[in-house]
C-alpha cells in the first residue's frame, strides 16, 4: 500500500491491494488488479511474498523449529553417564553378576547415544539439502528464463512493450512458479507467450519440481548425494525417513506411486483438453508444436499453479469440471494399487482400532466439501443482485470454479466479459484480471477467507495427508 503503482492515472482501492497481498502470501494469484499496473517494487515485494509463502519454504521452516526441539532433547554422553550411574551405582563389594550385566548394558546405552547424534546430524544435513535444492532450483530457473528472454526477440519484444525489466520477470515468473502462485508480471498471464513454446517448456519442470513432484525430486536428490558423497547421514535420512519429522520425506515406494499419479492426472487431462480444445477458437494461430506444448502447460498448471496460455471463459464446460475436480486434488493424492500393501499406523497394543469413536470435535468440524458449499452460497447471496441482472457472466458456474481456485490456491478464472452482458453498459471495459474483481467487497472478503482456509487446510483434522485414490471407487 506504502509504494506507489507505475501508472500515474490509475491508483488501486486499499482493499484491492490487501486482496492481493493475501493472494501472494498464499500462493492463490487470485486477482483484482491487472498485473501491470504494479511497480518494480512492488513487483519485488510481491516475489518475496511468494517465496515466503510457498510450500517449500514454508515446510523447511517447520522442519528447522522440530529440529531445534529435538535439539533440545537430543541425548548426550554427560546425561546419559548420569543415568548409567542412576542404574548402576558403584558399589565395593559387587559381585560377577552385577559386573557382567554392566558390560552387558553398555554397548546398549552407547548405541543410543550414538543414533541420537546420528539423528540429529541427519536431521541437520537434511536442512541443508532443502536450502539447497531451493536455492538451486531458483538459481537455475531464473537463469534459464533470463536467457531465453534475451535470446529469444519475440519474447524480448513482449517485454520491452510492456515496460517490463528482464531480471525482474525472470526473478518474479520463477518464484512464482516453483511457488506454485501462478502470479505473471502481465496483464494476459502466459497468454502472451503462448507461441514461445520454448519457455513454456522451461516453466514446466519448475511447476512440478516445487509442488507434486517436490518429495519425489528431493528423494532423488538425496540418493544422488548419498552416492557421490558416502555420507551415513544420507543413508540414514533413507532408511529412516519417518524419523525425520519431515512430512515431504516419502519412501521410495511411496514416491514412485506419488510420480506416477502425478503423471496419470497429466496425461488424463491433456488427452482429453486436446480432443476437446484442439481446433478451438482458444488454439487459433498456433501451428501443430505449440498446440501440444500449450496443451501439456495448461494441464500441468490445473492441479495447483495456475498460469495459462489461454483463455479459460472460452474452454468447454466438460474441461472447466475436470479443472474444478483436478483443483481440489491435495498434491500428495496417490493412487495406491489395491495388490499393494502399504504402511498403517497401529495403537501402542498392537491393535488395529476399526470403528473407532469419533470426538466431539470430529463430529462438530465439518468435511472440506462442505466448507466449499457454503462459501459458494454465501458468495450467491452477497452477489445475488450482479448473478440477477447479468446471469450469464454471474453464473454459478463461474463463482463455484472462483471459489474452488482459491480455495485450492490455483489462480483459474474465466474473468469477466463485457460481451456476455444482457444489458450491455456502454461505460463496461474488459479488463485482464479476475473474476473476482468484479465482485463486492463483502464477496472478495470471503474469497480472503477461503484462500487463508485453503492454504492451511493441511493443519486441519487429516487434511494433510494424501489420498489414498483406490478407496474413492464404489
Amino acid at each position: 500500500m506504502v509504494s506507489k503503482p507505475r501508472t500515474a492515472w490509475f491508483r488501486p482501492k486499499d482493499f484491492d491491494m490487501f486482496f492481493t497481498s493475501v493472494s501472494a502470501t498464499t500462493v492463490s494469484s487470485m486477482s483484482t488488479i491487472e498485473m501491470e499496473v504494479f511497480s518494480n517494487t512492488q513487483l519485488i515485494i510481491m516475489t518475496i511474498l511468494m517465496f515466503v509463502g510457498g510450500e517449500v519454504f514454508t515446510s523447511f521452516l517447520g522442519f528447522q523449529f522440530t529440529r531445534s526441539k529435538f535439539s533440545k532433547n537430543c541425548p548426550s554422553s554427560d546425561q546419559n553417564s548420569v543415568k548409567l550411574s542412576h542404574y548402576f551405582p558403584d558399589h565395593t563389594d559387587s559381585d560377577n553378576k552385577i559386573e557382567l550385566d554392566v558390560e552387558k548394558e553398555k554397548p546398549d546405552i552407547n548405541n543410543i547415544i550414538e543414533n541420537g547424534s546420528l539423528n540429529y546430524s541427519s536431521m541437520k544435513v537434511l536442512g541443508y539439502v532443502v536450502l539447497g535444492y531451493l536455492f538451486v532450483v531458483h538459481l537455475i530457473g531464473s537463469s534459464l528464463v533470463s536467457l531465453y528472454v534475451n535470446f529469444v526477440p519475440s519474447a524480448r519484444k513482449a517485454l520491452k512493450d510492456k515496460g517490463l525489466e528482464t531480471l525482474t520477470f525472470s526473478v518474479f515468473t520463477t518464484v512464482s512458479t516453483f511457488t506454485n502462485c501462478g502470479f505473471v508480471p502481465t496483464n494476459e498471464n502466459m497468454i502472451v507467450f503462448k507461441k514461445n513454446s520454448g519457455l513454456l517448456l522451461l516453466l514446466i519442470p519448475q511447476i512440478l519440481m516445487g509442488n507434486t513432484l517436490y518429495p519425489p525430486c528431493l528423494l532423488a536428490m538425496i540418493w544422488v548425494l548419498k552416492k557421490t558423497t558416502k555420507r551415513e547421514e544420507f543413508r540414514y535420512i533413507l532408511m529412516n525417513y519417518r524419523d525425520m519429522g519431515y512430512g515431504h520425506l516419502l519412501s521410495g515406494h511411496h514416491a514412485l506411486l506419488l510420480a506416477m499419479t502425478v503423471f496419470g492426472f497429466i496425461l488424463i487431462q491433456f488427452i482429453l483438453f486436446c480432443s476437446m480444445e484442439w481446433n478451438s477458437q482458444v488454439m487459433e494461430g498456433l501451428n501443430l508444436y505449440q498446440k501440444v506444448v500449450g496443451s501439456l502447460f495448461q494441464t500441468v498448471n490445473s492441479r495447483h499453479t495456475g498460469e495459462s496460455v489461454v483463455d479459460l471463459s472460452g474452454i468447454s464446460s466438460a474441461i472447466l469440471v475436470l479443472f474444478v475436480v483436478m483443483m481440489n486434488l491435495p498434491p500428495h493424492a496417490t493412487f495406491i494399487p489395491p495388490n499393494v500393501h502399504v504402511h498403517e499406523e497401529f495403537p501402542e497394543n498392537g491393535k488395529r482400532s476399526q470403528n473407532r469413536k469419533k470426538t466431539f470435535m470430529e463430529c462438530l468440524i465439518f468435511s472440506q466439501l462442505s466448507y466449499l458449499a457454503i462459501f459458494i452460497i454465501l458468495i450467491c447471496i452477497t452477489e445475488r443482485k450482479k448473478m440477477e441482472e447479468d446471469p450469464l457472466n454471474f453464473n454459478v458456474l463461474n463463482v463455484t470454479i472462483e471459489v474452488i481456485s482459491a480455495y485450492g490456491n490455483v489462480g483459474f478464472t474465466t474473468g469477466y466479459s463485457c460481451k456476455r452482458q444482457l444489458k450491455p453498459n456502454s461505460l463496461c471495459v474488459d479488463t485482464w484480471y479476475g473474476f473476482v474483481g468484479r465482485w463486492s467487497t463483502k464477496g472478495k472478503f470471503i474469497l480472503i477467507i477461503v484462500m487463508f482456509f485453503g492454504r492451511l487446510k493441511k493443519f486441519s483434522m487429516k487434511a494433510g495427508q494424501a489420498w489414498d485414490l483406490s478407496q474413492l471407487r464404489s
